[in-house]
């Protein structure tokens, strides 16, 4: 399926959003997912795991979630990451992190729905969310926040989803309608194994449709060809189980 992908800027609460919108170029409407970026922020990477979502059918909204602090690309980044390696790249990013709060995840979201709402190339219903990294943060909350507006939620590599702090993403679980799916990286330190049980007991009580796997030997973002964290295989099976979701929840 040909794939067409633009730049496109979205009123929020709080500014002028920069978004990279993929959608099949068939000139017709079709259901939407947020692609929630990773900690690296919009790039070619994610532009091209948007036109890989858009080919299955889907109308793709990856937001600029650093938006605040500049247009596209906010940071300027190498080719290729290396995070274990070289420090300064999250001492670039920290602080633009630290600005991604459940309030201001709240109100982006607000403008992102409303936006996709009176998109043409958008069909009418429930949206899709796939996040990596802190945007699997930002999925779980969005589908908390927005239980009318969100029919699955998937989270890869995500860390803190279930944390002890006041406003962990976990704490939302009794809001979320959505069927939801994590693929956990079991060579993560941001989501050891007792916050992995900690979210999986708080989505059971709540009765969330929810599946979980530890995707073994992965590290913190394994689904990011563009970065020494890379692993093909679990790359593999999160295209299977995010794809799978989708077109169980929202059948292109």
């Amino acid at each position: 399926m040909t794939v067409r992908g633009t730049t496109v800027d979205i009123t929020t609460a709080d500014g002028i959003a920069d978004a990279y919108l993929a959608h099949p170029d068939d000139g017709r409407a079709h259901p939407a997912v947020i692609l929630y970026m990773d900690a690296f922020g919009v790039r070619p990477h994610l532009r091209a795991m948007a036109d890989r979502i858009a080919a299955a059918g889907y109308t793709v909204l990856l937001p600029n979630s650093y938006y605040r602090h500049g247009r596209t690309p906010v940071v300027e980044l190498p080719e290729r990451l290396d995070p274990d390696n070289d420090p300064s790249i999250f001492e670039k990013l920290g602080p633009l992190l630290q600005t991604l709060t459940p309030e201001v995840t709240t109100r982006d979201a607000d403008a992102y729905l409303r936006w996709l709402a009176e998109s043409p190339l958008v069909e009418d219903g429930p949206v899709g969310i796939t996040g990596y990294c802190r945007g699997a943060v930002l999925a779980l909350r969005t589908a908390a926040s927005h239980p009318d507006r969100v029919a699955a939620a998937a989270g890869f590599h995500g860390g803190e989803l279930a944390s002890e702090r006041p406003d962990s993403p976990h704490l939302g679980a009794h809001r979320i309608t959505a069927e939801l799916y994590f693929g956990h990286a079991d060579e993560d330190p941001s989501m050891p194994p007792e916050q992995m049980a900690r979210l999986t007991e708080a989505l059971t009580a709540a009765g969330v449709r929810h599946r979980a796997e530890v995707y073994q030997g992965a590290w913190h973002g394994y689904t990011q060809a563009d970065t020494t964290r890379y692993d093909a295989a679990g790359d593999a099976r999160h295209w299977e189980a995010l794809l799978d979701l989708l077109k169980r929840t929202l059948p292109a």
